[in-house]
């Protein structure tokens, strides 16, 4: 198992909180993705629906991570989760692990990924 994958399934059951960043108090999907990766910085105040995924795509980007195409257990994906909803999660070999706001917090959904993927990233290293 990857050492994403494996520290992203340690916050199952992390109770989900928009701009979260400590699984102690709670995680949103970029709190989530930051903990997975390892990342200590990452960026806050943006809101619950919208943002430009080319945007967004250029900040996964700048923390180093590889834009890929083929399909690994922990890739970072970023997802359209619904109208003008992006949306990060891990893909864990068996779905995804994802702050799910619904639900109010973190899971792991088995089987395929439920949204469509506008992009999926590995840290280098894990190629």
């Amino acid at each position: 198992m990857s050492a994403v994958v494996a520290a992203a399934r340690a916050a199952i059951g992390v109770r989900f909180r928009l701009h979260g960043r400590d699984p102690a108090t709670g995680l949103d999907c970029v709190g989530l993705a930051a903990i997975a990766l390892g990342e200590a910085t990452v960026p806050s105040g943006y809101a619950l629906r919208g943002g430009d995924p080319a945007r967004v795509a250029a900040m996964i980007d700048a923390f180093g991570l590889m834009p890929i195409a083929d399909a690994r257990a922990g890739d970072l994906l970023l997802c359209a989760s619904g109208p003008g909803q992006l949306h990060l999660a891990i893909d864990s070999g068996a779905g995804v692990i994802h702050a799910d706001a619904m639900l109010r917090r973190v899971v792991e959904r088995p089987g395929p990924v439920p949204w469509p993927v506008l992009g999926r990233w590995r840290q280098r290293g894990e190629d």
